[in-house]
C-alpha cells in the first residue's frame, strides 16, 4: 500500500474530496484527515486521523517490542540455559513474555507523546490551517488516484507519497539510517 499526502486550504475541499474518494471506492480507513479543526471535521462527516495515525505509538510500541525481545534473548535466555536455578521452563518463558511487553507498553509513553514521523513535515502546515488528507492506495491504483485528485481536485497539492506501514527503524525524518 502506498500512502498519498494532499494538503487542501478549505474544508469543504476536502468534504469535496472525500465524497469523490468513496465514490471512486476508497472506504473511510483508508482516508484519514489531518486538521487542528476536529469539529469542522465532524460536522462536515469527514474521517479524522486516529490517534495512530496521528502520533508515533505504533513505531514506539514496536521498538519497545523489539527491545523486550532483545532483553528475553540476552539476559534471561542465557539466566534459564546456564544459571544455576531450579526453575521451571515455564517460569523463564513467563519472565521473557513479560519482557517483551513490558517493553512495548513503555514504549507506547514514548510514542504518544511524539507527532507521527510520516506527517512531522506537514507540521507547519496544519497549525497554519490547513488540511493534510492521507490516502491509502494498493500500488496498482496509485496512478488512477492521482490522476483523479489532479483531474478533479486541482487545488488539492501533492506533498508526497509513502508506505502505509510504519517502520521501527525510521529516524525522525522518515528514513533509516544505518549510521549517523
Amino acid at each position: 500500500m502506498k500512502r498519498l499526502f494532499y494538503l487542501v486550504d478549505a474544508i469543504d475541499n476536502v468534504e469535496s474530496i472525500s465524497d469523490d474518494l468513496h465514490r471512486d471506492g476508497v472506504s473511510n480507513w483508508r482516508f484519514h484527515v489531518v486538521s487542528k479543526d476536529e469539529a469542522g471535521l465532524y460536522s462536515h462527516h469527514v474521517h479524522s486521523a486516529s490517534v495512530l495515525d496521528r502520533t508515533d505509538l505504533p513505531r514506539f510500541v514496536e521498538r519497545g517490542l523489539i527491545i523486550g525481545g532483545l532483553f528475553a534473548l540476552f539476559f534471561i535466555l542465557p539466566l534459564a540455559l546456564w544459571g544455576d536455578l531450579a526453575w521451571p521452563t515455564s517460569a523463564f518463558v513467563a519472565m521473557g513474555v513479560f519482557a517483551v511487553l513490558v517493553g512495548g507498553w513503555l514504549g507506547g509513553f514514548g510514542g504518544i507523546g511524539s507527532e507521527n514521523y510520516r506527517i512531522r513535515r506537514f507540521h507547519k502546515d496544519i497549525e497554519a490551517g490547513k488540511y493534510l488528507i492521507m490516502v491509502d492506495v494498493p500500488k496498482a491504483d496509485v496512478e488512477r488516484v492521482e490522476l483523479l485528485m489532479h483531474r478533479l481536485h486541482p487545488e488539492a497539492a501533492l506533498g508526497g507519497e509513502g508506505s502505509s506501514i510504519n517502520n521501527p527503524f525510521a529516524a525522525a525524518d522518515g528514513r533509516v539510517h544505518i549510521m549517523h
